[in-house]
């Protein structure tokens, strides 16, 4: 095979005039509608531009008739010169997409050297200036000058002005920080003249000055700003002006008070932690209190440690071990080194606070929440240079107080190497001081992803689980895993006996919260995805708690039992090694059976909401809501097939009916088929309706012979209209894959009768009318559901078979518009099934009118689509149409090994659906084998491809 070679590198500068550079070598861009182009498309920063951004951003007053023509031109010579890297300007559905890594954009280079700089500056003052140096230089000259009339781009190089005053800001604050303040002093000095009220920068003028052996000048440049600020603005400058200006009499008077000694250095490495403890930093200059909160375990204390340790003039005071809230100002005290004698301790405290800036770290709030939260109150009203960071389980609940929860460490990605995730380096950094040997093998590091997802990425129990391989294998320690809250502990000695095992951990969480909410946490633990706003409510009001639901369920958030998201819905989760506890406590309540009841009841609801909801114009709606709840669906129905519960098994299968029919939601077929096969099942009221919704998940799956007995055995059962209905429908498409149409219209027709014209029998019917021969005929019966049709699948149903029907009739205009809305009504409404058989009918339309190149790319799709789900009796029919394009295109060995394979499999259709009757077509008789199925699908993808690079 060829081997192909990667595209060559591009860099486009926009900081100074606008550069595009191939391959390291400039390339001039003519024309000043061209040059923005580009300019716009980089800035988008590997986002899609829309084509009407562009055109809006050109000709801001009046678009003229040509104006699109014209920007698909400079589009297409901004390839022209891109040369070799030309398939990095990707055109997409509505616009363009300029493809940069973050090292070929300067801007973008820019912030992330600002980024890494911000966050190594505690630790590495000199690395952090040599970075910022290198992020100061790219700037060229005035950014963008020529282009600045495009009103988008204006807005950008105020951005980017931005971006350099904040680079300024920190090269200068680094440079002072590193002890090289000598070299930057005209650069501060240009940063402050430049715009004299912008008060950072002159603070950082005077910080360096003062560092340079200048005090008396930079007290005056102080002077001066307060002096301009007032006449200028009539306001006055921040406390930090203040501040400074004592910080700098003080170097030139004397030396300071000498702080308490900084916080101890922790004894094991931090992973995976970088970005929230630069966030913290970011935090902490803007916010005077910051609560990190999250779940016990989850590492907030070694966090908090890490930025007071960066801080520098941190004091530490760790609550764990006091237990009265009388004595938090004593342990303030003895944290910053004081001996008070006599008079108010926290007075004191508060006095030696008052007048110099630094970090207080309170370390494990939970416990004495209101004595911390009045102690907090008094620091930051009396001492306003001191910025607080507290850890809790939950918030304190001041005013002034910035929450930041803290998540677990991230977990390994399928695409990734196990070892670069935080989660699995924390296993193996604390695995090896318990086992030393040599590093793991392949094998093994899929072993500890494993068992790192299963423990939540929680770091606690990461510890606590490699600490047991001193005496456990790793595949003994993952097969244990479904009892960690016990085997998590004991090997892990600690100082703070909540520590000390995972259980005691939640435990001591978990007895901070009253009954009532203590019940709701163990009802909640039932469902593994979590629950939306109204279940977790609805569930409260069945509980018949005392307390307010709401409140329960707030109050549950803020202790880190339960974790609430925002994204789309609200969605309250919890971590698994707290589910795990709760179901524990569930079972020692003795609850657990009426949980699983519930829990069974809400499937049954949920499904029959969705089955009703499905056939409306909300249908997307309740797609959305399946998807979202299919863990919590999976766990019910695991629950009822467990302890035999027949009816809420039938109920939530037959409601699924219409999800199985065009949804490739595989597992919610292998239910119906589950269920199908049930002892139990003969003499049920509802056999019927399973049956015929398993004979829908036997069609789908490519066997329309089992789909055909099981939908005949099911209307026998059937003891509703809805059983009967169901099994007609499934009889209706088994018989239009084995091309017996007349019994098609018969059955669709009577399906009819029982669910009325908005389904989509009469749209089955039609199909088989057009393939017997009759597109009047077929047109007529498919306007008649149509008309009825009300959801978004069957208004996509009707679109699709008039495609078909207009296709046979050779109408291929109309019939590629009946398509394409097909398509896009099946996927708003999610019905993917109906996406790829309306594309194997485009395709076949774009194959016939001479657009090869579309119709060969679209059938590699979708062959893999059907590949994937397993339907072959429409991976045939897409095998067989892609076997007469190719046959058109002179690739006949493929075609005829195609159709010779198609004419003998039990699963294909009897007949071409895309075309009708056609001459059966087969491998001359000769000795050619015909090839097994995955043989089959390799063949037809290297012809795919080998006419592809030919068309």
């Amino acid at each position: 095979m060829a081997v192909r070679s990667l595209p060559p590198p591009v860099r486009v500068e926009v900081l100074g005039p606008l550069r595009l550079l191939v391959d390291g070598a400039p390339v001039e861009v003519s024309g000043p509608k061209r040059r923005a182009v580009l300019a716009l498309l980089a800035l988008a920063e590997g986002r899609v531009v829309t084509v009407d951004r562009l055109v809006d951003a050109l000709w801001p007053s009046e678009v003229p008739e040509s104006g699109r023509q014209a920007l698909h031109n400079h589009v297409s010579r901004l390839r022209g010169h891109l040369g070799p890297a030309a398939a990095r300007l990707e055109t997409r559905h509505d616009g363009y997409l300029l493809a940069l890594e973050r090292d070929e954009l300067d801007v973008a280079q820019a912030r992330a050297l600002l980024a890494t700089a911000r966050t190594t500056a505690q630790r590495d003052p000199a690395g952090a200036l040599s970075l910022l140096q290198e992020a100061h230089g790219l700037w060229r000259g005035p950014v963008l000058a020529d282009l600045s009339d495009v009103v988008p781009i204006a807005t950008a190089v105020e951005e980017y002005a931005q971006l350099r005053r904040e680079v300024t800001d920190a090269l200068v604050d680094s440079a002072v920080a590193a002890g090289q303040a000598d070299g930057i002093l005209g650069l501060a000095a240009a940063s402050s003249a430049a715009d004299p009220l912008r008060e950072p920068a002159v603070l950082l003028l005077m910080r360096a000055l003062a560092a340079t052996g200048q005090a008396p000048e930079a007290l005056r440049i102080g002077r001066e700003y307060r002096r301009r600020l007032v006449e200028e603005t009539g306001l006055d400058p921040s406390a930090a002006l203040d501040a400074l200006e004592r910080e700098i009499v003080g170097g030139v008077a004397g030396s300071a008070p000498s702080r308490p000694e900084g916080p101890a250095r922790p004894t094991t490495r931090l992973f995976g932690r970088e970005s929230q403890v630069a966030a913290l930093h970011r935090l902490l200059a803007a916010e005077r209190l910051v609560t990190l909160v999250g779940p016990g375990g989850i590492g907030k204390t070694r966090v908090a440690l890490e930025v007071a340790l960066q801080s520098g003039t941190a004091t530490v005071l760790l609550l764990a071990p006091v237990t009265d809230p009388a004595a938090i100002p004593h342990a303030l005290a003895a944290a910053m080194n004081l001996k008070i004698d006599q008079g108010d301790v926290l007075s004191a405290c508060v006095a030696v606070l008052g007048d110099r800036p630094g970090l207080l770290m309170i370390d494990n709030c939970e416990h004495l929440l209101d004595g911390v939260r009045d102690t907090v109150d008094v620091i930051l009203s009396s001492c306003p240079a001191i910025s607080l960071l507290t850890t809790s389980r939950e918030p304190l609940g001041l005013a002034a107080e910035y929450v930041s929860r803290l998540a677990p460490l991230p977990l390994p990605r399928s695409d990734q190497d196990p070892s670069r995730a935080p989660s699995v380096a924390l296993f193996l950094d604390r695995a090896r001081r318990v086992r030393p040997g040599p590093p793991p093998t392949p094998a093994e590091l899929c072993t500890v992803a494993d068992i790192v997802h299963r423990l939540d990425g929680m770091p606690l129990a990461i510890e606590l689980a490699a600490g047991r391989l001193s005496t456990l294998s790793l595949a003994d320690l993952r097969g244990r895993l479904d009892r960690s809250l016990d085997l998590l502990g004991g090997g892990r000695p600690s100082a703070d006996s909540r520590h000390r095992t995972l259980r005691a951990t939640i435990e001591w969480s978990y007895q901070l919260l009253t009954e009532d909410e203590r019940r709701l946490f163990r009802h909640l633990s039932v469902f593994p995805d979590g629950v939306d706003l109204d279940t977790a409510e609805r569930l409260a009001a069945e509980l018949g708690l005392d307390s307010d639901p709401g409140s329960a369920l707030a109050r549950l958030v803020d202790a880190s039992m339960i974790d609430a998201s925002f994204q789309g819905t609200t969605r309250y989760r919890m971590l698994e090694t707290l589910r795990a506890f709760g179901l524990d406590r569930l079972a020692a309540a003795g609850e657990e059976k009426a949980a699983v009841e519930r829990m069974a009841r809400w499937a049954v609801e949920l499904t029959s909401w969705i089955e009703t909801t499905m056939t409306t114009e909300r249908e997307p709606e309740a797609d959305a809501v399946l998807r979202r709840e299919l863990p919590n669906l999976r766990a019910a129905w695991r629950l009822v097939r467990s302890r035999g519960c027949l009816d809420e098994a039938a109920a939530m299968v037959i409601a699924l009916f219409e999800t199985v029919a065009y949804r490739d939601l595989i597992e919610l077929r292998d239910w119906a088929e589950e269920l199908a096969g049930d002892q139990g099942l003969a003499a049920h009221p509802r056999a019927g309706a399973v049956l015929a919704t398993a004979g829908e998940a036997a069609y789908h799956r490519g066997d329309y012979r089992q789909a055909d007995r099981l939908a005949r055995a099911g209307l026998e059962k059937a003891g509703d209209s809805v059983g009967s209905w169901h099994c007609l429908m499934v009889l209706s498409v088994a018989d239009l894959a084995r091309g017996a149409y007349d019994d098609v219209v018969e059955h669709s027709l009577a399906a009819t009768v029982l669910a009325g014209p908005h389904r989509e029998s009469l749209g089955i019917a039609a199909l088989a009318t057009a393939y017997a021969g009759d597109p009047d005929a077929a047109r007529g019966l498919n306007e008649r559901g149509l008309a009825g049709a009300v959801s978004p699948t069957m208004l996509s149903w009707g679109a699709y078979v008039a495609g078909e029907i207009e296709s046979l009739a050779g109408h291929s205009e109309p019939a590629e518009r009946h398509y394409l809305r097909a398509i896009d009504l099946a996927r708003t409404s999610g019905a993917t099934f109906l996406v790829g058989v309306a594309t194997v009918g485009l395709l076949s339309v774009r194959a016939s009118t001479g657009r090869v190149h579309e119709a060969l790319g679209g059938y590699r799709d979708v062959i893999e689509y059907f590949a994937r789900n397993g339907n072959w009796t429409h991976l045939w029919v897409t095998l067989r149409n892609l076997a007469d394009l190719l046959r058109r295109l002179g690739d006949d060995e493929p075609a005829a090994l195609i159709d010779a394979a198609a004419g003998q499999a039990p699963d294909a259709p009897a007949v071409d659906r895309s075309h009708g009757e056609r001459p059966a077509r087969a491998v001359a008789a000769s000795a050619t084998p015909i090839p097994s199925r995955v043989a089959l699908l390799e063949l037809a993808r290297q012809a795919i491809e080998r006419n592809l690079t030919r068309s």
